[in-house]
Order: C-alpha cells, then sequence, then structure tokens
C-alpha cells in the first residue's frame, strides 16, 4: 500500500470570511456610531427630520471634517499635531493682515496664507526628525508659539483681538465666492466647504489605498525603522504630512476668514481635539499605522449630527463636550476590539 503524504496548508493563503474583511476596515466602528446617533436624533428631535436642514448639518460637519481628514492621515503616520487648531486661525490673520496693511489685493494674502500654512506644517516635520522629540512636545511648543504671535500680531496691527474687514480690498469678491460661496439642491443650501470636504475625503481615501505614498504612509506609522531598513523615506513622508495638515488649516482658514469677514485672535483653540476625536471616532489609533480617511469623514459627520441634535432635540448643550468624551472613549475601546477579532479570524 503506497504511503500518502499530506502538505499542511499554508494560513497565509488562506480564505478570509466576509465578516473578517468587514470588520478589518477602520471605519466600521463609525459608521455604526453614525447609523445609531442618526436614528436617536431622528426619533427624538422632530427638526432633526427636515430635509432642509441637511444643509446646516453637513456645513457644520465639513468645518470639522477638512481638518479631520488631514488629521487623520498625521495620525495614520504615527503623529500628532496640537497646533493644527491655532494654525486655521493662524493662516486666516496671516491672509487679513497682509492685505489690509499693505493695501494689497486680497489674493496676495491668500497665497501668502498659504505660503505660511505650508511653511509651519515642514517646520514641524523638520523639528520632529532634528530632535527626535515626540510629535506631541513639538507641536505643543507650536501650538502656544503661533497662540502668541495670533494675539500680538493682531493688537498691533489692528489695535484689537480681531482683524480688520477686508471687503472693500480687491479680489475680495473673488476670493469670497471660491472659499465662502453656496448654492442650492433642491430645498437643501450647500456650503462650498462641504464640496471640499468631499473632495479631500475622497482624494485622501485614494491616496492611502490606492498609492506608493500611502502605503509609505501605513509603514512609517507601524514600524518607521522597518519602512527605513525597505527604503521608505520615512522624514519626507512624515515632513508631507506635516504639510498636509499645514493645507487643511489654510483652507478652513481662509473659509472662516471670507465666510465672517474677520477673524479673533484667539478663535481655534482646543478644536485641535476635535479634529483628533473625529479621527480616532473614525478608527485611527493612536499608536499609528492603522486607520480611516472615510471613518474621519464620519467621524466629523457624528460631531456635525451630535451638536445640531442635541440642540434640535432642546437638551441642555452643556453636556456636549462630555458626550464628546464618551464618545472618545468608547471609540477606542471598539477600535481595539474590532480590530483583534479581525486580526484573529
Amino acid at each position: 500500500m503506497p504511503l500518502v503524504t499530506t502538505t499542511p496548508a499554508d494560513d497565509r493563503v488562506g480564505t478570509r470570511s466576509a465578516a473578517s474583511t468587514i470588520l478589518a476596515r477602520a471605519e466600521v466602528g463609525a459608521l455604526i456610531g453614525a447609523i445609531a446617533i442618526a436614528v436617536l436624533f431622528l426619533a427624538v428631535a422632530p427638526a432633526f427630520r427636515s430635509v432642509g436642514n441637511i444643509g446646516t448639518l453637513l456645513y457644520g460637519s465639513s468645518t470639522i471634517g477638512i481638518m479631520a481628514v488631514v488629521v487623520a492621515l498625521l495620525m495614520i503616520g504615527g503623529e500628532f499635531d496640537l497646533s493644527a487648531g491655532v494654525a486655521v486661525t493662524t493662516s486666516g490673520l496671516m491672509a487679513a493682515h497682509t492685505a489690509w496693511y499693505f493695501s494689497l489685493n486680497v489674493w496676495v494674502g491668500v497665497f501668502a496664507a498659504l505660503a505660511l500654512s505650508l511653511a509651519i506644517g515642514a517646520f514641524n516635520g523638520w523639528l520632529l526628525h532634528v530632535t527626535g522629540l515626540p510629535s506631541f512636545l513639538v507641536t505643543l511648543g507650536t501650538f502656544f508659539v503661533l497662540q502668541g504671535v495670533n494675539l500680538a500680531m493682531t493688537r498691533i496691527i489692528a489695535g484689537g483681538v480681531s482683524s480688520n474687514s477686508i471687503n472693500d480690498l480687491d479680489g475680495y469678491a473673488s476670493a469670497q465666492a471660491v472659499f465662502a460661496s453656496s448654492f442650492t439642491l433642491g430645498p437643501v443650501q450647500v456650503k462650498i466647504p462641504v464640496v471640499y470636504w468631499v473632495l479631500l475625503t475622497i482624494g485622501g481615501a485614494l491616496l492611502l489605498l490606492r498609492t506608493r505614498y500611502g502605503n509609505w504612509i501605513l509603514a512609517v506609522g507601524g514600524d518607521s525603522a522597518a519602512a527605513r531598513a525597505v527604503g521608505v523615506p520615512v522624514v519626507a513622508t512624515k515632513i508631507a504630512l506635516f504639510m498636509g495638515v499645514g493645507f487643511g488649516a489654510w483652507l478652513l482658514g481662509m473659509h472662516l476668514l471670507f465666510q465672517f469677514n474677520n477673524l479673533q485672535s484667539g478663535q481655534g483653540v482646543g478644536n485641535e481635539f476635535i479634529y483628533i476625536i473625529a479621527a480616532v471616532i473614525g478608527g485611527c489609533l493612536l499608536t499609528g499605522g492603522y486607520g480611516s480617511v472615510v471613518g474621519a469623514s464620519v467621524g466629523a459627520l457624528i460631531f456635525g449630527m451630535t451638536q445640531l441634535g442635541i440642540t434640535y432635540a432642546g437638551w441642555n448643550v452643556d453636556w456636549f463636550k462630555t458626550f464628546l468624551g464618551v464618545m472618545l472613549i468608547a471609540s477606542v475601546l471598539v477600535n481595539m476590539y474590532v480590530k483583534r477579532k479581525a486580526e484573529g479570524r
């Protein structure tokens, strides 16, 4: 009788179940949370059911989502930026002060603000590389520097805590059309930041999942030493991610400037934590190497739904930040559980 030998199956080529594939998606927890919150407020807040209020909901979400996308990419790359909130204000103030003080076309101020925002991001990435300090400390220092500069320069140039009105300067109308216009879709008024938010989400998702640079981001976030060993340009990748945050800060800063015609020098303080919360709710791990751009946008949508839903339901808005804290802790626990279950299947 011939001897029959069997070769053990290679578990590396085994097929994954549909459930495992779904659970492996970082945004799954955020999607479940968004559905639950939508159902809750649809049940308890009649105004939340109005189609006309969709525009308001999307606008509130977009002002968080624009930054949540770029912050999520940075977090997936293993870093934080605690200066992201004040960087938005810095960008807007740079445009306003440059155009008003030198009596220039508003677009000169807009591009000066873009250059400054990208430079701040590049500086954060470069300083991180040179010093070897955690990004938490590097960007915390940048946070305080920008906060002080915003206030001091605004007092020097404008004589107060807010920038001067720039609506009488050349180029204001065209800049406002680009950064703060709106259009209607049936009963829904859509403001332009919603469009930019959607485009950033699509672009960021394609970048992360369909390009070599996306693989680099995941690699440097997972293990920068191993990534460097296989030829990934770790320093350049992280500097580019910080510059991406700078670009998002510029885009949102321009919207806020041209939406309200001026900016308060103290705006933005604390918003960096909201951006991080949106990214974490969306599936980003604080340790890096894992996360979702789409999930971060869903996290921003959750923020917008909660903020609007609490108001429409007539609840005490003082509990809003408490709700965000609970959502953050719950999201971290859910994300860890889902990731472990997906890896264990």
